[in-house]
């Protein structure tokens, strides 16, 4: 299982279903020509699995979607955790699977 894919269309809709489902969500605003951002893609993979059932991990490309500037994301990789429908948690740089999976553990045990 892969990271959900986010767009300006979807973006709230997966916001607010989440929310409906008392659920995390782990947004990781991306670009594809960003060094940092591949090496945290495969991690970010792997999490959308792990935590297929307590959290939704999900992907923004930042060069297609202006949601990237509505969360005022200046530089990339950046992960934002959102929970009942409001940012909780920011994280700028790519802290490796376990700084990643701190900040999914904090979210759904708050």
């Amino acid at each position: 299982m892969s990271a959900l894919h986010l767009n300006d269309d979807n973006f709230q809709e997966i916001i607010d279903k989440a929310k409906e489902d008392k659920m995390p969500v782990f947004v990781d605003f991306y670009a594809e020509w960003c060094g940092p951002c591949k090496m945290a893609a495969p991690i970010v993979d792997k999490l959308a699995e792990e935590y297929k059932d307590k959290a939704v991990i999900a992907k923004v490309n930042v060069d297609e979607n202006k949601v990237a500037k509505d969360y005022g994301v200046m530089s990339i990789p950046t992960v934002v955790i959102i929970k009942d429908g409001e940012e909780i948690d920011r994280k700028i740089g790519f802290p490796g699977e376990e700084g990643y999976k701190e900040m999914i553990d904090q979210a759904i045990n708050e």
